[in-house]
């Protein structure tokens, strides 16, 4: 750091600096607040949420990137974590938990059983859970470290950033949750 007196929290999104002001776009400041404070949702099913039990603890701390606060109301998280396996009997609870996210939501897949059925290539496992709700960021591996579950989050942080405020109402949006049955 050049400064040890300048403590940068966040990178001030672009905009229009000068003398005692700072102008920006809604849709930057409004990503910025959201790719800063992302509540997750865990859905752990098997070995994957041991990891993630590991990226939660002191030496990987996902805190780090402002969520600390795992939420286990579909109500009030941002990002559902589906981890491990996913059967199809359990299927349309995870697409329940999704529908009941407020906008916006995204989904980060973690693992190979939750990313494409893994090794359970079996009439009773879910080949993906791509195929009830769309996924925004895959962490493959069995299970996969907690530095790749970290990137994936970045990854969410990255698309909430840049996301805009009408994203959600645009007829791309709505055709891609219509393919999934979803209104």
């Amino acid at each position: 750091m050049s400064d040890s007196s300048t403590v940068n929290v966040a990178e001030a999104p672009p905009g229009i600096e000068g003398a005692g002001f700072f102008a920006t776009s809604l849709d930057s400041l409004v990503g910025l607040a959201r790719a800063n404070s992302l509540w997750p949702l865990p859905f752990a099913t098997s070995c994957c949420g041991i990891e993630f039990m590991s990226t939660m603890a002191s030496h990987y701390d996902i805190g780090r990137f402002g969520a600390e606060r795992l939420s286990f109301s579909a109500r009030q998280a941002d990002v559902l974590m589906v981890m491990g396996t996913i059967s199809k009997k359990m299927a349309p609870v995870v697409k329940q938990v999704y529908l009941q996210m407020a906008e916006p939501r995204w989904v980060l897949s973690v693992g190979a059983c939750a990313c494409s059925g893994g090794i359970f290539d079996t009439y009773s496992v879910l080949q993906g859970i791509d195929r009830i709700i769309p996924v925004d960021v895959y962490v493959p591996g069995c299970p996969p470290r907690p530095e790749q579950i970290l990137d994936g989050f970045m990854q969410i942080q990255e698309l909430a950033k840049k996301e805009t405020t009408r994203r959600r109402n645009e007829p791309e949006y709505k055709a891609l949750l219509a393919s999934y049955g979803i209104e």
